[in-house]
Formats: structure tokens, sequence, C-alpha cells
């Protein structure tokens, strides 16, 4: 029988780097490090040095790990803030030497188009189309299809950029939370005009950190389950509640509700404005949460070809 070679995915996102190491049968190694690539970029519009120091760190870490694991064909992706920042090569160039190949900067229509792949792995076909919405730290990637993705599309909301712009009190304000939710929905008229179909989806798959901790929450899960997460049906109701009790809680009580990562504490009530926005301009009355997304959809087709 033929041996196949494990293959490996990195994503430098903007709040999270996150290793990927597999061979689609038995070994399945994820490693995610919350470095905070895009802190403070909405207001310089520049990465920090001392997040590229932590991403840079999280790189030497995930070298490591695909060494020892005989990962030989490699791709390390940049997503949303390398795409806004001005000095990425700042990151890049160390991060190549580090990693002993370039960084790709990922579009986020190819983002989109990789997150679909990975979210509706498993998926019946006959649930479909899915509208598949991974909310990341500086975009959000709108995909929708029932075997492949047709339609993407990748808008600048996410957890982050929102954190930084809109929720400025702790906790935030009724009208911080209000002018968050609506810029929102201006963005998703802008698709309801463009790409209507999105919204008929009959199916929603919310991917990534916000609706992953979301659900999180919503079980009171700690430590983290990841078997338990993937799959979940998170209602409208249940995201409508999880978003009021951290919006109102300052953040010196917020971290300590089960499911919830200290790290992720500041910015995860921007990304429930991003999730609730969704889930109430398209009237859906679920989002099944996945935990297999960009990486997995990246992964497959390194595998195909190898």
């Amino acid at each position: 029988m033929l041996e196949i070679e494990p293959v490996a995915v990195i994503d430098l996102g903007t709040n999270t780097s996150r290793l990927l190491v597999t061979d689609g049968e038995g070994l399945d190694m994820r490693v995610n490090r919350i470095t905070g690539l895009g802190r403070g970029l909405q207001q310089t519009g520049s990465l920090s040095a001392d997040a590229v120091i932590r991403v840079l760190e999280a790189i030497g870490e995930f070298k490591e790990i695909i060494d020892a694991n005989g990962a030989e064909k490699v791709r390390a992706i940049a997503t949303s803030a390398a795409r806004d920042a001005r000095n990425r090569s700042d990151l890049f160039a160390p991060a190549a030497q580090i990693l002993g190949q370039e960084i790709e900067l990922l579009p986020g229509e190819e983002e989109a188009r990789y997150g679909f792949v990975g979210a509706t792995m498993g998926l019946e076909t006959s649930n479909g189309p899915f509208l598949v919405v991974d909310i990341g730290g500086g975009s959000t990637e709108f995909s929708y299809g029932s075997e492949i993705a047709e339609l993407f599309r990748s808008v600048d909301m996410g957890a982050v950029r929102y954190f930084e712009k809109y929720l400025q009190t702790d906790p935030p304000k009724p009208e911080e939370l209000s002018a968050a939710i609506q810029v929102a929905r201006l963005h998703l008229d802008d698709i309801d005009r463009e790409q209507a179909s999105m919204g008929k989806a009959p199916t929603l798959v919310a991917v990534a950190g916000t609706a992953t901790t979301i659900a999180a929450v919503e079980l009171g899960l700690d430590p983290y389950d990841r078997a338990v997460v993937d799959g979940f049906r998170l209602t409208r109701s249940a995201a409508e509640d999880v978003f009021r009790t951290l919006a109102t809680e300052p953040m010196k009580d917020r971290i300590h509700n089960p499911g919830l990562e200290e790290a992720r504490a500041d910015v995860i009530v921007a990304g429930c404005c991003i999730l609730v926005a969704i889930m109430r301009h398209w009237e859906f009355d679920y989002a099944l949460v996945k935990e297999s997304d960009l990486l997995d959809g990246i992964a497959k087709e390194l595998l195909e070809v190898s």
C-alpha cells in the first residue's frame, strides 16, 4: 500500500497564526497561536514590530513541527492583515528565512474559495446550497454553492478590525454595538444587490474563531473540545444570548466564561456583532459550526497533487 506523504499548511491571519499537518487519514495535527498580527493596523496602516515578532516565533514553532512530521509539501499563506499592511515585507522576508520558502499573499476571493472546500467536507450536498461564512480578524469571506463555490466574496469586516474601529469602551456602549452591526448590514446589503443568491441559501455554515468560540461559550466547554464544536447547530437565539452576555460584561468578568479563550476575549464581541448581523439580516434560524475551513481546503488540494 502506497504511503501518503503528509502536507502542511500555515495561515498567518489577522488575529491567529495556525498550522495544519495532515496526511488526509490518521494524521491531523493542528496548532493555533493568537499572535495579533493585525493589532493596531487600523490606526497605523502597518504591522507592529511586536506583532511581527510574535508571528515569527510561531512560525519557528511550526517549522519544528513540520520537520518532525516529515511534511515536505508546505504552503504558507497570509491573509487580511498582510493584504492591508504597507510593511508586510517586514514579516515576509524573515518568515521566509525561517520557513525556507516564500509566504504567499492570498487574495480574499481565493481565501473564500478554499474556505468553502474545507467547510463543506462531509456535508450532504442535498442540504445545499450552502453559504459558508468565515469571520476572521480583518475580513469576512462569503462563499456559496453546493459542490463547489459558485459565488465568493471577501469583505473588510472582521473581529479585530471592528473592535479597533467601533468598540472603544469596556464594556461596549449600546451605540457602539449598534454602529458595528449597522455597518455590517450595509455590507450585506451590497451582497444582496450584487450576489443575491448568497442570502437565500438554505444552510448557513460558520467557520473560524468567532463562530467556534460562540459555540463553545454556548456549550460551556472547559476545556475546549474540537469534536463537540464541529457540527454544532448554533441557533440564532443562542447566538443572540451569547452576544448579550459577552457584550454587557467588562473584560475582567468576560474572561471567566467557559469556552472563551482569554486572548480572544477583547475582540469576541466585535465578532459576535458580525455573526449576529448575518443571521438577523438573512433570517437564518441556525448556523452549522464547522471546525474544518481554509486550512483543510488548501491541504486537500496539496494532497490531491501529491
